[in-house]
């Protein structure tokens, strides 16, 4: 049997505005299965469900209709602070750091909420910090960073709990082709490492590097296409 680190079955998302405007559906039976150690990219026109799809894989918003399966677990069974806890250990998220903290605080946030001791904590930040390179910028604050720097702070944020997926919205999105190309071979080697990552794109050039691409349009899955690598 494969193994799933994500499994997504006739998955809808209805967002349904105020008054009486009528509903909006962004999926629409979307069937998905993520195994363990792919890399995935998703594409799609804007609106074609393409963010609604990675947050509902990251546990950041729920599904009207359909199952999630998370390493075999299925999401709708959990309270809200056993998804806040899946959120902190078993997924990571690229995203914009919190421009008041430093380098290493903002590597240190996911595991502020966990048991470990702040000493334990600092270490694997630092740890995570050495992985991207950026040992000498630890106490710098994002603003005193280039945006290739910063977007490798928010990808060793991403890596500090060692979780099971990696999601990255457009990760290239506002750097230059060199800072890109960078970010892109980190990226290549944390999944040569066996890391599981999705990715969401609308550059063919990136979605090029992934194994699977996946394209949406209009709510549902338009091509799902193997790649050979």
């Amino acid at each position: 049997m494969m193994d799933l680190v994500a499994d997504l079955r006739a998955i809808e998302k209805t967002y349904h505005r105020i008054h009486s405007s009528p509903p909006v559906p962004a999926l629409r039976g979307v069937n998905l299965s993520i195994p363990r150690g792919q890399y995935l990219a998703i594409m799609g026109p804007s609106g074609s469900g393409k963010s609604t799809l990675m947050n509902i894989v990251g546990c950041l918003d729920q599904p009207t209709k359909g199952s999630y399966r998370l390493n075999g677990q299925d999401v709708a069974t959990m309270s809200d602070k056993e998804i806040s806890q899946v959120r902190g250990e078993r997924i990571g998220f690229i995203f914009h750091l919190i421009p008041q903290l430093t380098v290493l605080e903002n590597v240190g946030v996911p595991l502020f909420y966990g048991t470990l001791p702040r000493g334990r904590r600092m270490e694997l930040a630092r740890r995570a910090v050495e992985h991207v390179g950026l040992t000498d910028r630890q106490d710098h604050r994002p603003s005193q960073l280039s945006g290739g720097q910063q977007q490798r702070v928010a990808i060793a944020r991403a890596l500090v709990n060692k979780p099971s997926i990696l999601l990255a919205d457009e990760p290239t999105g506002n750097l230059d082709s060199a800072t890109g190309e960078a970010i892109l071979t980190l990226l290549d080697e944390l999944h040569d490492s066996g890391l599981t990552i999705v990715m969401v794109t609308h550059d063919e050039r990136v979605a090029d590097r992934c194994q699977r691409v996946v394209q949406l349009l209009d709510g549902m899955i338009d091509c799902d296409q193997l790649i050979a690598t």
